[in-house]
């Protein structure tokens, strides 16, 4: 309705804005109809996007990986001592028992500085402590720094050099560094273990590192019978681990060996005694990954199943904004769920998706002249008469302690993985493949009606709803135009009606009639 004065029915008595109102409401109506039936595609959209997405979930995550049968190569490994070492199976490893001895564990170097206090607790230095500070009488010196046999630039120091200068210059090179004002000491060590990280501190000579506590004793020091350990920093040196697997020598900077497909980390030596690493194929980690598949499997298929089979929703017709207003808002959510959950009841493309899931589980795998179902290896559907509408297409593992229906029934998956792992990996394999195959022939790009990737008709849906956006504006101008031309109609009757009035009075008035 346009904003412009508009005449009432003065002269006719007429109530002009009820009867244009129930004129224009056919037209009106048009709208509604198309907001409503826009705001249903709207809900259509979502809910396939969530289909979409349990599908892709299906199709990406498991049937891709599962297609192929290095997906199966699942192996584990026991330690028979697990305080000395751990072990990750990588794929590819071999089913074997080996022997493994820790001969040393690899070392961080760690130098601990002198007490800068001694016995006295005379003075605290802090940080910001110089080397004058420090007892430093030598007038300039240099710290040199090498780390893994590579010179570092070497820091010059003066009695005004403070243990903060020098702990910035030691981070700087690589090193972890810091200056403990309870214990008075400097705490030097490298980022990584092994031989290669390790480092040495020297000076020139006029005693930087002594007035430090950083000096080592010399070898000539420590063999003199008044040599006191406390007068001297001590360090760590850095060093690579050993370890024996097989009787195969193996060295590595870290505690940590990557070997035929075995990530070893070494945790504790052994001397002269072994310990056994066994790698056997990984029955759990194969049931996991066919039970995962299936799980997501159940999660796609149920919910097809769901929406096809959903009642039927003729009797529930689009609320008004006045119908609303007199609801609560669950009350309103409540309405519109049952509305959305039988939009696409009997749809089409959900029963050819339905059709595809149960055709190919369903169907016969040929392995060495023999075919193998599902049900071959314990998996099959539930009891028609007793599983609900929407899971009778779902599967169930025998034996699975998380599935009910079924947790009382022998396990037959995992007695085939442990019994007949090759055979197992051919039949799901090649049932991975044919699924693969099928979804992505479904997903395929078609011009003009889905993208790749989509299981539904998107980008019509979407052409669909951009439609309705001006289907909508053109009724809506439809029924303003003739709105506006039903009060310019009345207008005009009202226009002259007062015209005749007016000449009705006059020519009454000349007869001598007039009241």
């Amino acid at each position: 309705m346009s904003d412009k004065l508009r005449m009432s029915g003065l002269i006719s008595g007429m109530d002009t804005d009820s009867v244009i109102e129930a004129l224009v409401s056919t037209k009106r109506q048009k709208v509604t109809t198309a907001k409503n039936d826009q705001k249903k595609l709207e809900w259509k959209q979502d809910i396939w996007k969530g289909i979409n997405t349990n599908i892709k979930g299906l199709f990406q995550s498991h049937v891709s990986k599962m297609r192929f049968t290095s997906a199966y190569s699942k192996k584990t490994t026991s330690v028979s001592n697990s305080s000395v070492a751990s072990v990750i199976t990588g794929d590819g490893a071999v089913d074997a028992t080996q022997k493994l001895r820790v001969e040393k564990l690899a070392k961080s170097a760690y130098l601990t500085g002198k007490d800068l206090n001694g016995d006295s607790n005379e003075k605290t230095f802090t940080a910001s402590s110089t080397l004058a500070d420090l007892g430093f009488e030598g007038g300039s010196d240099t710290i040199s720094l090498n780390i893994g046999g590579v010179d570092q630039e070497p820091l010059a120091v003066d009695g005004s050099t403070t243990i903060s200068d020098v702990l910035t210059y030691l981070k700087g090179a690589g090193l972890n560094a810091s200056f403990d004002e309870d214990s008075q000491r400097f705490f030097v060590s490298a980022k990584s273990t092994g031989a290669s990280h390790d480092f040495t501190l020297s000076d020139g000579g006029n005693g930087a590192l002594a007035a430090l506590g950083l000096k080592l004793a010399t070898a000539s020091e420590k063999e003199a019978e008044d040599f006191d350990q406390s007068d001297y920093a001590t360090k760590i040196d850095g060093s690579n681990a050993v370890i024996y697997l097989n009787d195969a020598k193996f060295t590595g900077d870290t505690n940590t060996f990557k070997i035929n497909n075995l990530t070893i980390t070494a945790l504790d030596e052994t001397g002269d005694k072994e310990i056994t690493l066994t790698t056997t194929t990984d029955t759990s980690g194969i049931y996991g990954m066919i039970k995962d598949m299936i799980s997501q499997y159940n999660k796609s298929i149920n919910e097809i199943d769901k929406y096809y089979n959903a009642d039927s929703i003729r009797k529930y017709s689009m609320l008004t904004d006045e119908e609303k207003e007199a609801m609560k808002d669950k009350e309103v959510e409540e309405y519109e769920n049952k509305i959305k959950s039988g939009l696409l009841r009997s749809d089409g493309n959900l029963s050819s998706l339905r059709t595809l899931f149960t055709g190919v589980m369903s169907s016969g795998i040929e392995i060495d002249g023999k075919t193998y179902y599902l049900s071959d290896f314990g998996i099959g559907t539930g009891n028609y008469f007793t599983t609900a509408d929407n899971e009778k297409h779902a599967l169930h593992i025998n034996g699975d302690k998380d599935d009910s229906t079924v947790s009382d029934k022998a396990d037959k998956l995992s007695e085939m993985i442990a019994s007949d792992p090759e055979l197992v990996t051919q039949f799901f394999s090649k049932l991975s493949q044919e699924l693969y195959s099928k979804l992505d022939d479904a997903s395929k790009s078609v011009q003009g009606y889905r993208s790749y990737g989509s299981f539904y008709d998107d980008k019509k849906m979407k052409s669909d709803y951009d439609g309705y956006k001006t289907t909508i504006k053109n009724l809506e101008d439809k029924a303003n135009d003739y709105e506006d031309r039903l009060y310019k109609q009345f207008s005009s009757m009202e226009t002259a009606l007062a015209n005749l009035q007016k000449k009705s009075s006059a020519l009454a008035g000349l007869l001598g009639t007039s009241s």
